[in-house]
């Protein structure tokens, strides 16, 4: 019988979305996919967070249980199935830069952390401070203390609901993956602050997303995740797409 790859408790979300244009999007999609459009128009997000009592195939790793990652990602679809493409994914373990990679192919590199979640004059507040490659990258969100949940025809409610992660094997082949979790509850955001180089961290093209604010800013609860084993699918591959992707460390 098949069991999940990982599960772990993915705990407050940091969601900020903006829109993006499809030409800097394409260059990212897996052959087979389309893009995920909201009302005509598609999306990217920087989404940190934390890995909470991680385990693979059941097994904790010790010094790999609990951790931090920061992500870019987009939205796309196969049919029906609605899920998220990503362009690069931060965290502070080689070893799990190196299974995720491994096993899921997926755009993993690491990088220092600083992260907190604490609650200060009433508030949530929740900061990553992330060192790559000498520059340090800022996060932090302020949000009221009672959760809530969203309507399901809200946009907070699509950015944050996906069934399914799709990605490239090494010779261009879909990859798919699914991941189930309840529906998350949002905090209502107060406040934020970014300070990130998007040159730097995702490559030349994405720069002038760092110079506008998001258009969405969201902090949810977080709850039990499981992962999937990934499925390849061979009847759809495509040479490898030119973009100014960032290299993979």
């Amino acid at each position: 019988m098949r069991r999940a790859f990982l599960t772990a408790r993915w705990s407050h979300l940091c969601i900020l979305t903006w829109e993006a244009a499809p030409e800097l999007l394409l260059p990212h999609l897996p052959a087979g996919l389309d893009l995920d459009r909201r009302d005509g128009r598609c999306y990217a997000s920087v989404v940190a967070f934390h890995f909470l009592d991680t385990r693979v195939f059941g097994l904790r790793w010790p010094g790999h249980r609990d951790f931090p990652e920061w992500n870019l990602r987009f939205y796309a679809r196969e049919g029906p199935r609605r899920g998220v493409v990503f362009v690069r994914e931060l965290v502070p373990r080689r070893w799990i830069a190196w299974a995720a990679r491994a096993f899921y192919n997926e755009p993993y590199s690491t990088a220092a952390f600083r992260s907190d979640v604490r609650e200060h004059a009433g508030a949530l507040v929740v900061e990553h401070r992330v060192n790559f490659q000498g520059r340090e990258h800022r996060l932090s969100v302020t949000a009221g203390l009672a959760p809530y949940l969203p309507r399901e025809d809200s946009f907070e409610h699509w950015v944050k609901e996906h069934q399914w992660g799709f990605g490239r094997d090494r010779s261009e082949h879909l990859l798919r993956y699914e991941v189930r979790h309840p529906v998350w509850p949002l905090y209502p955001v107060l406040d934020f602050d970014l300070k990130t180089d998007f040159a730097q961290l995702y490559g030349a093209a994405w720069e002038p997303l760092g110079r506008r604010p998001p258009d969405s800013v969201v902090l949810a609860q977080g709850s039990e995740v499981s992962v999937w084993p990934a499925e390849r699918d061979c009847r759809a591959s495509a040479s490898p797409a030119r973009g100014d992707s960032p290299s993979r460390r």
